[in-house]
């Protein structure tokens, strides 16, 4: 049986966060299946169609309910007659201790799809069959926490949990460091041939890039406790003293990043938050 076609269409909304834009692909020869439609943008939406070419659509997943993925799966539904499939909303999936802090760590909204609904849900280990392959879900949380990787034999197409271009934002309460690291480790027990991201080219050696990205974690880790090693601070100047040759624009994303190492690192016992763990409390070095 010959694998099937996958053809990556890039949708033109390029930022400092997206890359070159969303990466929407569509997988299939005589059938096909969407992944990630991109978001709501009237030539991205005549981009898909031009490229399915009158062929069935079986069906629509989405990888996470980020707008720059999933807002254009209900014109696209609508166009095709296909089902939107994906692990659950953009509240879905959140771990319980994310959940349990929501209150003092307030959703951030942004890129969230608050809209977004499939017409069926998706769990790990499910398979999703075409004439010429068959794809199988992986449930990788941290991004979000109803972030899915799709695998087509040793292919995987990761999504925003693993990029070539950058690191991913992992943003509390959505977003949980804990998850995503052990989601990264899941994936380097697998000997995969390529990835395809949500965002920028194919990473052609899998294995180097989820390394460096567990390493990269782990040194910004340390450097979040060497920052507090000077004494306590709060998120935002430690995002200062660890982000300091980073653009300033990107400083926001970044805090972000640093409050999920945070709330982790106190999952560990290996520092505190007074007087409670928020956007704005001080943290010190256990």
């Amino acid at each position: 049986m010959a694998d099937p076609a996958i053809q990556r269409l890039c949708a033109a909304n390029a930022s400092a966060l997206t890359g070159t834009g969303t990466n929407t692909y569509l997988i299939g020869t005589d059938r096909l299946v969407i992944l990630d439609p991109g978001p709501d943008l009237d030539d991205h939406l005549a981009a898909i169609l031009a490229a399915v070419r009158g062929r069935p659509v079986d069906a629509i997943v989405v990888s996470h309910a980020h707008r720059d993925h999933s807002a254009l799966a209900p014109r696209l539904a609508r166009a095709t007659g296909a089902e939107v499939l994906a692990q659950g909303t953009a509240a879905e999936g959140i771990s319980p201790r994310m959940a349990a802090l929501a209150a003092s760590l307030p959703a951030t909204g942004e890129g969230l799809d608050q809209t977004f609904t499939p017409d069926r849900r998706l769990s790990d280990g499910d398979r999703i069959a075409l004439p010429d392959g068959t794809l199988t879900v992986l449930h990788t949380p941290g991004h979000l926490g109803g972030h899915i990787c799709l695998a087509l034999g040793d292919l995987l197409f990761s999504g925003d949990h693993v990029m070539g271009w950058a690191t991913s934002i992992v943003s509390p309460p959505e977003g949980d460091m804990a998850d995503y690291m052990a989601s990264l480790h899941r994936l380097a027990g697998q000997a995969w041939s390529r990835l395809l991201p949500g965002h920028g080219k194919p990473v052609d050696t899998p294995a180097a890039r989820i390394a460096e990205l567990i390493a990269h974690r782990r040194q910004r880790e340390a450097q979040i406790l060497a920052a507090l090693a000077t004494g306590p601070a709060t998120p935002d100047e430690i995002t200062a003293r660890v982000y300091h040759d980073t653009p300033r624009h990107l400083w926001p994303a970044a805090l972000r990043n640093v409050l999920a190492h945070l709330v982790d690192l106190q999952s560990r016992n290996l520092v505190t938050a007074t007087p409670a763990l928020a956007l704005d409390a001080v943290f010190h070095r256990l």
